[in-house]
């Protein structure tokens, strides 16, 4: 069968299960089987090429998984996020594009300064800390992640870019870096105990303990992280945390009553929703 044809019916079968871009999946799995690129596949396609008997079957078997919302990503092994292409698996949280506006933001905050120490608390797959050490020049960038799950994932990820990676929890990470980090970002757990994400993906493959911030409002890692924030950066640094819309009002009051932070802002997303609070350490 022509390939434009078993890419029509793969996308059509993930729409009528509800994938949110479903014919960019089709071709993305489709890559992944014949270990090409995508831009490849649309070359292969408008040359009427066809899939073999046992890629077919392949494929077929990965637009099944997929359209039971099994995570694009944990069939291909890959997660792109902003310039990197990194690893990732079951047991570790796939990185949103979302964040990639967060870290935007501490990019721009290390911008003109000289060898800046950077720290990402609650790292996951790497993504954060990757971003940092491969688009900062000269940055000295410093990861945790608590996760057995995800840590080696981390460290796959982060191997090449020259990242300080520990394993522990957040809130007693990097003692021998108190008061000297110029830049410190976190994406911890935030979601309340009793809410659910609204994407299959999420809820059902994503590993709870990167999901749920602890309490009724979801706020105990994040009060943590702000708290191993203010103790981690000098006067004047920067530190910047993602959280889910309906906390921007609580992340605000949090950074204010603390009595740490100044030029407390709250930043949008793509979509203009409130998903990230950053301060100014005083």
């Amino acid at each position: 069968m022509p390939l434009a044809q078993v890419l029509a019916q793969a996308a059509a079968a993930l729409e009528a299960a509800g994938v949110p871009s479903p014919r960019v999946d089709a071709e993305l799995l489709a890559a992944h089987v014949l270990g090409i690129s995508r831009g490849r596949l649309a070359s292969m396609v408008m040359m009427g090429e066809e899939f073999s008997a046992g890629d077919s079957e392949n494929y077929a078997h990965l637009v099944d998984r997929r359209a039971t919302r099994v995570p694009l990503q944990h069939l291909t092994g890959v997660a792109h996020f902003r310039y990197l292409d990194l690893s990732v698996g079951p047991g570790v949280f796939v990185p949103r594009p979302e964040t990639e506006s967060v870290v935007q933001l501490a990019i721009d905050a290390a911008r003109g300064l000289e060898h800046p120490i950077m720290v990402d608390l609650g790292t996951g797959s790497g993504a954060i800390a990757g971003s940092l050490a491969h688009e900062v020049p000269g940055a000295r960038v410093h990861a945790v992640e608590l996760s057995d799950d995800a840590f080696p994932y981390a460290a796959r990820n982060l191997a090449p870019l020259g990242v300080k990676l520990v394993q522990g929890d957040l809130t007693h990470a990097f003692a021998e870096l108190d008061g000297s980090c110029d830049v410190v970002i976190s994406n911890p757990p935030y979601i309340p105990a009793n809410a659910l994400p609204r994407e299959p993906e999420a809820r059902d493959h994503d590993p709870h303990m990167a999901l749920y911030g602890g309490g009724e409002d979801g706020m105990v890692l994040p009060r943590a992280a702000a708290a191993t924030a203010a103790r981690l950066l000098h006067p004047g640094g920067f530190f910047v945390m993602e959280h889910a819309e309906v906390q921007a009002e609580a992340m605000s009051a949090m950074f204010a009553a603390s009595g740490d932070w100044e030029k407390v802002t709250t930043h949008l997303d793509l979509t203009g929703r409130d998903r990230a609070t950053s301060g100014i350490r005083r």
